[in-house]
Order: structure tokens, then C-alpha cells, then sequence
């Protein structure tokens, strides 16, 4: 009676940790990987009431995806434009956005 009970003691943890294990499908949380060099992109000519913001990497959860550079309309009710920059916070790399001042 005592190795009926111990085996199903072991079957019913073997379940419940083969349970637990397919419910996580991808895994623990990776962390970010290196940032690749960025693209070299030739400014275009300058447009009046614009400025030119340059391209960069942005991370989707699983890989790095290149955003084009483009024109932002300047806004006349700030000082100047602060461009776009990856700053190292510990182990982790975070995008600050471009934004203006």
C-alpha cells in the first residue's frame, strides 16, 4: 500500500511539473542583446520649419528593428530639439526618445 501511495505521490508531481513547465512557452525573459552600429543615413537637404531626426534602432521584444530618419516640424514654443539616444542603465541599454526643450 505504501509503494502504491509513494508512486502516485511521484506521478501526481511529475504532472504537475510537466504542467508547469509547458505553460511557459518562450522561456524566462531574455535580455537585450548588443545594439548593432547604426546605419549611416546621408541627411537630405534641409527643410525650412524642420529638422532632420536620424535613424536608429528600436528593440520589439525579440530583435532590433532600424526606424528611417525623417523630418519633425520644429516647434516654435521650445528652445531646442534634443535628439534620440541609447543610454546604458546597469546591465540594460534604454532608448530615450528625441524630444523637445
Amino acid at each position: 500500500m505504501t509503494t502504491r501511495r509513494l508512486l502516485l505521490a511521484s506521478l501526481a508531481t511529475g504532472l504537475t511539473l510537466a504542467g508547469t513547465a509547458s505553460a511557459q512557452p518562450y522561456g524566462a525573459p531574455r535580455p537585450y542583446e548588443p545594439i548593432p552600429a547604426p546605419r549611416y543615413e546621408p541627411e537630405p537637404h534641409r527643410r525650412h520649419g524642420y529638422v532632420w531626426e536620424p535613424g536608429h534602432w528600436h528593440w520589439e521584444g525579440r530583435r532590433y528593428v532600424w526606424f528611417e530618419g525623417h523630418y519633425v516640424p520644429v516647434r516654435a514654443e521650445y528652445h531646442r530639439y534634443v535628439p534620440g539616444i541609447w543610454v546604458q542603465r546597469g546591465p540594460r541599454w534604454e532608448w530615450v526618445p528625441a524630444h523637445w526643450e
